[in-house]
């Protein structure tokens, strides 16, 4: 038996949660990785995955077993790919996520002129609004908004995602100017559930001070494109995350309302598993990355002092 590959094939089923996806990830057939499972759980001499038709779910022996070999293969992989960075080359596969906003609008130019510099290297770019596990689900690195929490990982703060409040002309044109907080609780409006509480209200700054303010909601989505299109349509008016409107809003098919407040921002981070080695093509990708979204219009500076574990714009903080 060979133990690395069989180490691997049950790491990327525990990763993947079916042995089909594994075996697709590894490129060798299902009934190849079911044998390398078969042959380690006989070599330990203990059951390591309780196995069903759709799903496969650690045992106790098999956390344990998962939980060592998981960073000793990585940086292992690392340290080979090391060597290859020493020889000139970063090349391999970086499997990236991160919200459809930013992702869409920004974050996949950035891959495609990573890619023209390092043609060997591939990019899985998963673009969906949702909380992840970057090491359950095999992530390289991840945008994020909020702070990630987890101790197995590593952030690196970007600023904060500035949102503003804008309506288009014809919807003005319609419905008359919004220049007061109780004209805005009167229009439609679309907003996202990161924005929206429960109570139908939004959190409003002006300089330091707040307002909550209660809307009237008439769309809600998560889709980036759904907001804009909405908003550009003349159907609603809303906030909206700065960075998607930028050239509307300079080409003056979109128009800020009550310029004063702003929709209170959110920090974004980049996060990273924390293993003994970064694999060269990921820290390359994350130095060529960060300091282009830091450039993006709508990613401001944050305005909080930074922690000391924070402080220093390209320091890596571990949590």
């Amino acid at each position: 038996m060979d133990l690395s590959l069989a180490l691997r094939a049950f790491v990327r089923t525990v990763e993947r949660g079916s042995v089909t996806a594994a075996a697709k990830d590894l490129g060798v057939s299902q009934p190849a990785v079911t044998k390398h499972l078969r042959n380690l759980e006989a070599h330990i001499g203990a059951r390591l995955l309780e196995r069903s038709s759709r799903h496969v779910r650690l045992t106790p022996h098999g956390r344990t077993i998962y939980e060592a070999s998981h960073p000793a293969l990585a940086s292992i992989d690392a340290a080979l790919e090391g060597v290859r960075r020493d020889m000139g080359a970063i090349e391999g596969l970086i499997r990236v996520h991160a919200p459809s906003c930013i992702g869409a609008k920004h974050l996949h130019a950035m891959v495609m002129e990573f890619q023209a510099q390092h043609p060997t290297v591939s990019v899985d770019l998963v673009l969906e609004d949702r909380v992840v596990d970057l090491v359950f689900e095999n992530f390289d690195l991840g945008i994020k908004y909020g702070r990630p929490e987890g101790q197995d990982l590593v952030i690196r703060s970007l600023g904060q995602i500035r949102r503003i409040l804008v309506a288009a002309p014809c919807f003005l044109g319609k419905h008359g100017p919004i220049d007061t907080l109780e004209r805005l609780s009167e229009v439609d409006m679309v907003t996202t559930a990161q924005v929206l509480s429960p109570r139908d209200t939004i959190q409003l700054q002006r300089g330091h001070e707040g307002a909550e303010l209660r809307v009237r909601a008439t769309l809600r989505t998560n889709n980036a494109y759904v907001i804009v299109n909405s908003l550009m349509t003349g159907h609603v008016a809303g906030p909206v995350q700065h960075l998607l409107v930028h050239e509307e809003l300079e080409q003056g098919a979109l128009i800020r309302i009550l310029p004063e407040y702003e929709v209170k921002s959110h920090e974004i981070f980049m996060a990273y598993p924390s293993v003994r080695f970064m694999r060269p093509a990921v820290r390359a990708f994350a130095d060529f990355v960060v300091p282009r979204i830091k450039a993006v219009e709508g990613v401001d500076p944050l305005e909080r002092p930074l922690s000391r574990r924070e402080a220093g714009s390209d320091r890596a903080v571990a949590v």
